[in-house]
């Protein structure tokens, strides 16, 4: 990876430094060149300044020539074969001194290619213009006339450029400009991933994609075949291009999740909540929204944009709410918006007590189950089945409600396919009259392009998975649980909460940025920063999410670089934030006990049927049944599943449609797990 350095220093020599902004500069640093693969953006345009670009060209020979040095042929034969080292081309990149050698020298090749590229348009250009004298200053002393030109502002006029520059402005001095980094997640490595250079992998530590779905054989599977099927793309709306097989076959399967008689899919979690919450407002004459403190953004906007009066109550405060609802009539149509998992804290929402409050003052509850959805509950509908696990354990695959359950008790649930279902795309659930004035009216369903064919069925096939394998969920919050007691053996500041959420506390938006750009660059750990105003200032911090498919070594080796980088920069550490009297839950002096949503009991610890930790080596399992199941539920659309024969490659390459070796993933998978 092209490291991060600090260009700071030189913007006062260096006038393209100096006018070019951080985030650009940060952006041009960790891309890799489209045309020179090895070096960075900024390294490619560094080669056209008459300054840089010979500095370059002798760096890269002598880096080529000091590794030759190193690693030259008569040293490389020398190399033990005992080593599992052949001295052959083939194995060159087995040596690091060889490998690095011939790494410099692609660079050195790639940088006199950027030159001459450089020297041949300078000379088409020149062929082509009259000639004129060559300016003798560095060419980024003057933008380049081939940059584009902020448009001139009108005499008189609002100059909206500037505007737009000091907004960008006000980001970065209090440090809540959002970067983001070029992380590409690899279906066949997860939890790794590659960033702007494809040779360059990281580990993932703070994606959504919760239980690695996004990368599940029979996901994979099954949108191959749909793709092959129905192609790409959803043709418009609903209403334009029609209901497909695959929307309602995809609602049908989150109503029976939910035990709800009816859902509605839209392009995302937050499109649902915002065209929900807004249509409701807007319908419900004289509606009052109770809301908590620490809703999303997509529900604020919903309410907001309903026009409804909205009442703010404390987060989880159960007093605080019922004091407000209580100034209410009973008669006034009142929505208790909250949710479940809170994703920055990891709190979890009171649901059993609020629909009390709601029962006894008239109101609706409306819950957001997005960071549950798949995590929890014996089937993955969410911390409201949780609850109950036992009884929805033993109705099995039932979409029959179970009448006086919390999750029967909830009028309206919505949730996302984007996270632990590892696929794009949001949904409301509950009963059928509401979920049709919902899809009549709501504009942000209405007027959207649908969901692709391909997308639908790879959200139902996760939701199928999920639902007859409990393993990945239980494994997760095993993982969760060995992360946890290692930050705190560590004095690392963890606010405490009892889902599968691992927010470390920071406190300072620039540490925390710093603290991401220092594990990334140091450690090869991606996890970003989160600052205000996702989180109230002062208590930026790190969220780590750990998935089941990291291995004890990978969960042992991030404890020991968060380690490092907070001795590094000096952040807080639990026992710092006590001395100060605690801060965020963090060092607070009588801390309260924090019971895990997941028992030992229901982890399969007491009966030793939990699920076993990986490690190095180790491929997840990938249960059978639950594929065989989710296989035949496409049946109706795809055509019965048919196993790849045995074949050369050269058959399968010719003959074989695309999921063929997917599906021969599948059991591979399995019997490399269990081996």
């Amino acid at each position: 990876m092209d490291k991060l350095s600090n260009l700071a220093k030189f913007k006062s020599t260096c006038p393209f430094l100096g006018r070019t902004k951080t985030s650009t500069l940060r952006t041009l640093c960790t891309s890799a060149s489209p045309r020179f693969p090895t070096v960075s953006k900024l390294t490619e345009k560094a080669t056209k300044c008459p300054v840089m670009g010979p500095a370059l060209q002798i760096r890269s020979k002598q880096m080529v020539a000091g590794y030759a040095s190193l690693a030259g042929s008569a040293e490389f034969a020398k190399i033990p074969e005992h080593q599992g080292i052949k001295p052959s081309a083939v194995d060159a990149q087995k040596c690091p001194h060889a490998s690095k050698a011939i790494a410099a020298a692609r660079m050195a090749e790639e940088l006199a290619q950027a030159k001459k590229a450089k020297a041949a348009k300078a000379a088409a250009a020149a062929a082509a213009k009259p000639a004129t004298a060559a300016p003798a200053a560095c060419p980024f002393h003057a933008t380049s006339a081939s940059e584009a030109k902020p448009k001139a502002k009108t005499p008189g006029g609002f100059d909206y450029e500037k505007f737009y520059a000091e907004e960008l402005e006000k980001k970065h001095k209090d440090a809540s400009y959002r970067y983001f980094n070029n992380i590409n997640r690899l279906a066949n490595k997860f939890p790794i991933a590659h960033t702007g250079n494809v040779k360059d992998e990281v580990e993932v530590w703070c994606a959504n994609d919760y239980l690695g779905m996004g990368n599940n054989p029979v996901v994979l599977e099954t949108m191959h075949r749909t793709l092959d099927t129905y192609g790409h793309g959803a043709g418009g709306t609903r209403n334009i291009a029609g209901n497909t097989g695959m929307h309602l076959a995809l609602e049908e399967e989150l109503a029976s999740l939910h035990r709800k008689p009816a859902a509605l899919v839209f392009s995302s979690c937050y499109v649902a909540n915002d065209a929900t919450l807004a249509t409701l407002g807007s319908k419900l004459p004289g509606c009052v929204y109770f809301s908590d403190s620490m809703n999303h953004a997509s529900m604020i906007q919903g309410m907001r944009h309903s026009g409804a009066k909205r009442v703010i109550f404390k987060h989880n405060d159960l007093q605080d709410l019922e004091m407000k609802l209580a100034q209410y009539p009973k008669e006034t149509p009142k929505i208790i918006a909250f949710e479940s998992v809170y994703s920055m804290c990891g709190s979890v929402g009171p649901i059993k007590e609020i629909c009390d409050l709601a029962e006894q003052y008239g109101a609706l509850t409306f819950l957001d189950e997005v960071h549950a959805v798949g995590l929890y509950g014996p089937r993955g509908a969410g911390v409201a089945e949780h609850l109950d696990y036992d009884i929805h354990k033993a109705a099995g695959q039932s979409p029959d409600p179970i009448k006086g359950t919390i999750m029967d008790r909830i009028d309206i649930i919505t949730g996302t396919l984007g996270k632990a279902y590892g696929a794009v795309g949001g949904y409301i659930a509950g009963s059928n009259d509401f979920v049709d004035m919902i899809r009549s009216y709501a504009a942000g369903f209405i007027f959207t392009t649908s969901l692709p064919p391909v997308n639908m069925a790879g959200a139902r096939a996760s939701i199928s998975y999920q639902k007859e394998y409990n393993g990945d969920r239980q494994l997760k919050q095993l993982n969760v649980r060995d992360l946890k007691s290692r930050f705190e053996a560590l004095d690392i500041p963890v606010i405490p909460g009892p889902s599968h959420i691992v927010p470390v506390l920071v406190g300072d938006p620039a540490l925390a940025r710093l603290a991401s750009d220092t594990l990334l660059a140091k450690h090869n750990v991606y996890v970003q920063a989160i600052n205000y105003p996702t989180v109230a200032r002062g208590e930026e911090r790190l969220r780590f999410t750990v998935t089941p498919g990291h291995n004890v070594e990978q969960i042992a080796r991030l404890a020991r670089a968060v380690d490092q980088t907070f001795t590094e920069l000096g952040i807080k550490r639990t026992s710092d934030w006590a001395k100060l009297g605690g801060h965020a839950g963090v060092g607070v002096a009588d801390p309260k006990d924090v019971k895990p949503v997941w028992s030992d009991e229901q982890l399969g610890l007491h009966d030793g049927t939990a699920p076993a930790v990986l490690h190095p080596g180790q491929k997840r399992v990938v249960d059978q049944r639950a594929v065989q199941v989710t296989r035949e539920k496409f049946n109706d659309l795809l055509g019965p599943y048919v196993e790849p024969t045995a074949a050369s490659p050269e058959v399968l390459k010719a003959e074989l449609p695309l999921s063929a070796p997917l599906a021969a993933s599948i059991p591979a998978a399995v019997a490399a797990a269990s081996a």
